[in-house]
């Protein structure tokens, strides 16, 4: 379990050590869009570093692309989001907030369960999944919401507008003489890019089906109900492969994928007793999808998705087909036959791993009487992974102190830092997660030419040489297991 048992918690310790601000927060901030700080923007990179070796370095038939965050508008029509990606919004006319009528409706099911109303509950559950089929989906919602007479959570009012379809995506205008029709959209996803690149991967890179295109960036999405911290937000990052099948290997393929990224999550230091696959039933599957699979860690907010892994069939590649014009088929020389091939799609949101991973590792502990606010991260992960300290401000400490700094920056991030006391330090970097910290004292430079290392888990120390600080750094990284 992690020992965060409120979201507010890691939300004080994101700005206070620098790792995630508000936007614009002297103006007041900007909603549901956060800034990245000094610990923070390490920390994401080194998530996305430690994701992108996985996926293309152990991986020879993956490959990365980088594709631009405009697309011609048609790449959205034939995805299906122009039409589709909206979410069904009610307004309450007391307060004026505006909120999503299914989960509304979820909501008011888990509370009647809790009141032991459970036949009342599976009524409403039955209608729920339903919606749609008896007039218009915002109709059916609308309709649940009234006859059930659902109060608005914030003002306990019962004055609604009517449900209507609300598109998530941003429109811009693009070109200095631009119109109505020059319109763009921000990408509410990143798989699209690939999508559209498939042929020129085929025709300029030596890959056979199966394999797979891998890419991170930015996506983003008009959320009405955006709250809980980098867990949703207007903004954010995603780390996305596609990977190429043959259709009739696409199940074998799915199952497969699904075993590798709960591995991953597990490598990267993540406790398994917080992580849970989630199948999507039949009713909740995407339009494109004919399986689908969250990854799921405990957050402080309950079971949330972190990653998804879905079998898109070959919906994607069809459409783009249909609508451009282009053929997009594959032609496998080896059986002499052409096929449209199925996609096994992992979909990791960077934003929601960072949380995820500053989370599982926050620790408020006590060890030898000490008390203290640690995290236990990985310590290839770690923002800052070797602190260098002199004992004290003197001249011949110093000195040696900065040679080892130097000696350690090509191959780690290195904090050097010879204010306040040692314990104050210690704390500093325990709460920057920082695993390992070297000290220089008198003893170093007159007698056994030895620095203290202490180990952030267990706090422990040890005297080694100096020509050996490296190796010693090296073997921690390699020896470490989550605690």
């Amino acid at each position: 379990m992690s020992n965060v048992d409120s979201l507010d918690t890691i939300v004080s310790l994101a700005k206070s050590r620098g790792f995630i601000f508000q936007s614009s927060e002297i103006y007041g901030g900007l909603s549901a869009v956060y800034d990245y700080g000094p610990l923070g923007v390490e920390l994401k990179r080194n998530i996305r570093n430690a994701w992108w070796k996985d996926m293309t370095q152990r991986h020879e038939n993956i490959v990365g692309v980088d594709a631009a965050v405009f697309m011609h508008p048609k790449v959205w029509e034939a995805s299906g989001h122009v039409g589709g990606f909206n979410d069904p919004m009610i307004d309450d006319k007391q307060s004026k907030k505006r909120y999503r009528a299914d989960m509304l409706i979820e909501e008011y099911i888990l509370q009647l369960e809790k009141d032991g109303k459970k036949e009342k509950a599976d009524e409403i559950q039955k209608l729920l999944v339903t919606s749609g089929t008896r007039k218009s989906l915002t109709e059916d919602l609308y309709d649940i919401i009234i006859e059930n007479e659902i109060k608005a959570p914030d003002s306990g009012a019962f004055d609604w507008t009517e449900v209507r379809q609300f598109n998530l995506m941003f429109k811009t205008a693009f070109g200095a003489t631009s119109s109505e029709d020059d319109g763009v959209y921000l990408r509410p996803e990143t798989a699209q890019g690939i999508f559209v690149n498939y042929k020129n991967i085929l025709d300029t890179c030596r890959v056979s089906v199966p394999f797979g295109v891998a890419q991170t960036g930015k996506a983003f999405r008009n959320e009405v109900v955006a709250r809980q911290f980098v867990f949703r937000m207007r903004e954010f990052e995603q780390m996305e492969m596609q990977y190429f099948v043959e259709p009739g290997t696409d199940s074998n393929a799915y199952t497969t994928w699904k075993k590798k990224r709960l591995s991953w999550h597990k490598s990267i230091g993540i406790r398994e007793e917080n992580l849970r696959f989630s199948d999507h039933s039949k009713d909740k599957l995407a339009h494109y999808a004919l399986a689908a699979v969250d990854v799921q860690y405990k957050f402080p907010i309950g079971w949330q998705e972190v990653e998804g892994i879905h079998n898109r069939s070959d919906f994607d590649l069809t459409q783009h087909q249909k609508f451009s014009g282009k053929k997009l088929d594959y032609f496998d020389q080896k059986n002499n036959k052409r096929y449209v091939p199925y996609v096994i799609e992992t979909s990791i949101g960077l934003d929601r791993c960072t949380l995820m991973v500053l989370c599982d590792a926050y620790r408020k502990e006590e060890v030898n009487g000490e008390k203290r606010t640690v995290l236990k991260i990985h310590p290839e992960l770690a923002p800052i992974q070797v602190g260098v300290f002199p004992l004290v401000k003197k001249p011949g400490l110093q000195e040696l102190a900065r040679k080892i700094e130097a000696e350690l920056i090509e191959d780690y991030a290195v904090r050097y830092d010879e204010t306040g006391s040692i314990g104050k330090r210690y704390r500093r970097l325990d709460e920057a997660g920082t695993p390992f910290c070297i000290t220089v004292d008198f003893d170093t430079i007159e007698t056994d030419n030895k620095v203290t290392i202490r180990h952030r888990d267990d706090m422990s120390q040890q005297r080694i040489p100096v020509d050996r600080v490296a190796y010693a750094i090296k073997e921690g990284m390699e020896d470490w297991k989550p605690s």
